[in-house]
């Protein structure tokens, strides 16, 4: 189970504006789409970033959560409320109701304007309206715990983008730091990650 602790208490009063506006993106979590205080919150953390040319990003973060909010989070992505997705395939395969995957990922590239679909040992997909190209992932001595797995990868993924690194650089080194957490217990990196990138050639 997955437990929020303080941010299930998000009010929209705890969004700094000037936080938002000083990043160039904001990562929300589709956790936080239960609370209703939070889900206000959210609204208003991508209505500030889009006033400010900032873009929002929306992990999906569970497939029953997107069971639960499936129409909203489409109309989430689908009015441009967020501009990049992250799923894993099993959130796919919900959001749009088909155990097809191509069926899935053709009904994201026509809704979402850019999206990375996170496949385990088979890598990503980075998914725009023009083309979808295949990442591998990292390599990875033992499997330990991949708690924390999908978040690890949309830092990088993240990181990489607000540095100027083409997608699939980015998709790169979202697999790099993805690949160290799931190789021990828990969902804190046990190395730093910027010398984990730099190791592998990133330079940040």
């Amino acid at each position: 189970n997955t437990y929020l602790g303080a941010a299930q208490d998000l009010h929209p009063n705890d969004i700094d504006a000037d936080a938002i506006t000083a990043a160039q993106i904001i990562y929300l979590e589709g956790y936080l789409w239960d609370p209703p205080r939070a889900k206000e919150a959210f609204l208003k953390a991508a209505k500030i970033a889009h006033a400010a040319e900032r873009d929002v990003a929306l992990t999906l973060s569970d497939a029953f959560c997107v069971d639960r909010y499936r129409l909203e989070f489409l109309e989430l992505i689908r009015a441009g409320t967020v501009d990049l997705v992250f799923a894993n395939e099993r959130e796919l395969h919900s959001l749009y109701e088909t155990a097809d995957f191509d069926t899935a990922l053709n009904a994201l590239r026509s809704d979402a304007r850019l999206a990375v679909v996170t496949r385990s040992e088979k890598g990503c997909l980075v998914v725009t309206r023009e083309q979808t190209q295949a990442i591998p992932a990292s390599p990875v001595e033992r499997l330990v715990d991949a708690t924390g797995a999908g978040d690890l990868f949309a830092a990088g993924f993240l990181t990489g983008l607000s540095r100027g690194a083409d997608y699939r650089t980015a998709a790169r080194l979202g697999a790099v730091v993805a690949a160290e957490v799931i190789q021990h217990l828990g969902a804190r990196p046990e190395t730093s990650l910027k010398a984990l990138a730099q190791d592998n050639g990133f330079d940040l």
